[in-house]
């Protein structure tokens, strides 16, 4: 008997809608390729919901996520809401409400071609970026002092606790352990934040635990040059949020922009959500022109998650094959149809099992 999956999608804004019906079609066919079944609930959260009811994302709807086996997110963002509004409440509350501790971002690189860099290929750019996901600069903790005066102060708390800081660098070390090279690299600022001191201390003690795990160490101002550089110096990184935030978005850029890169933000053993990160991209709403790879390679990371491995493997290799080839030729918008790229990807998975 074929196993069956609970997943929540949220299409959001955007183009949202649009690259979540593409993932959800190459779902489908990875589900009649490798034997294993789906059941999905579509959740309406997002700027039209939320204009037409006021309601961002209520409890209950974060209670029936708990029951899923993972969710789904397309894209959350629109201009005639204040900046962040949404997305706090939606992504950040995902991450925090359902202590979604592992902001997990594969860079690979799948053809030269998109690479920026002079001289590197894809045996250069395959790395792991394990950020820590529910602390840090973006806990939530920070206030102003006399708003909109010429005396107005601002602060924002950068919170670390030994549970949170140990829980991602063990992730990264078993992560590594499932890898060739099995290196992992933390990336801090204990030489000028000082409370990042924790990293340092909870890393050494982690790492005696794993004696065949390299281990390697870099600022992330200096992170950010090697990875530019230097890119195959790296395996799996391990980092604070705020830092991961920036790096995995240069490691996007490398591996051959916002549309290739996908996100999984992970409690080991629970539900977890699966994203493209490039965005809403309103300006391109209900044209049929952004790419949907991001979020295709967002189903192979959430199959994967689910323990269908073969089928995510087949799902990453049948994109790659088809951005090596050509076939697939740009990532950028409108170069392709939207759900043109989505039945290349289809039919080259239904082809596999010919």
């Amino acid at each position: 008997m074929s196993k069956v999956y609970d997943i929540a999608y949220i299409p959001g804004d955007g183009i949202g809608e649009e690259v979540v019906r593409e993932g959800l079609k190459v779902l489908d066919a990875a589900e009649s390729v490798w034997g294993f079944r789906t059941k999905r609930e579509a959740m309406p959260y997002g700027a039209e919901h939320f204009l037409k009811t006021g309601e961002t994302m209520p409890d209950e709807a974060f209670d029936r996520l708990r029951d899923m086996n993972a969710v789904l997110l397309g894209a959350i963002g629109d201009p005639r809401i204040e900046v962040g509004k949404l997305e706090f409440a939606i992504i950040a509350g995902m991450r925090f409400k359902l202590d979604l501790f592992v902001n997990l971002r594969p860079i690979k690189l799948f053809d030269s071609r998109l690479c920026p860099l002079k001289d590197k290929g894809p045996n250069d750019v395959d790395m792991i970026i394990c950020r820590e996901n529910t602390e840090g600069a973006y806990a939530g903790i920070y206030g102003h002092l006399r708003k909109g005066t010429p005396d107005e102060v601002a602060h924002q708390s950068m919170i670390y606790t030994r549970k949170g800081v140990e829980r991602i660098i063990r992730y990264a070390f078993e992560r590594a352990m499932h890898r060739p090279r099995k290196k992992v690299t933390l990336i801090d600022k204990a030489n000028a934040l000082r409370s990042q001191d924790i990293w340092t201390r909870t890393f050494a003690e982690v790492a005696s635990e794993y004696p065949s795990i390299e281990t390697d160490h870099a600022y992330i101002d200096a992170a950010c040059m090697w990875m530019v550089k230097n890119p195959e110096w790296f395996d799996v990184a391990v980092c604070p949020n705020l830092f991961g935030d920036i790096i995995t978005d240069l490691g996007a850029m490398i591996q051959g922009g916002m549309g290739v890169a996908a996100s999984g933000n992970l409690h080991p053993g629970k539900v977890s959500m699966f994203e493209p990160i490039h965005g809403s991209a309103p300006k391109y709403k209900g044209q049929n022109k952004a790419n949907p790879v991001a979020t295709i390679m967002a189903i192979s990371m959430m199959l994967d998650y689910l323990g269908e491995t073969e089928a995510a493997a087949g799902v990453e290799q049948v994109v790659a094959d088809l951005i090596r080839e050509g076939t697939i030729r740009s990532l950028s918008a409108g170069v392709h149809k939207t759900d043109e790229v989505g039945d290349m990807v289809v039919n080259a998975l239904k082809a596999t099992r010919a």
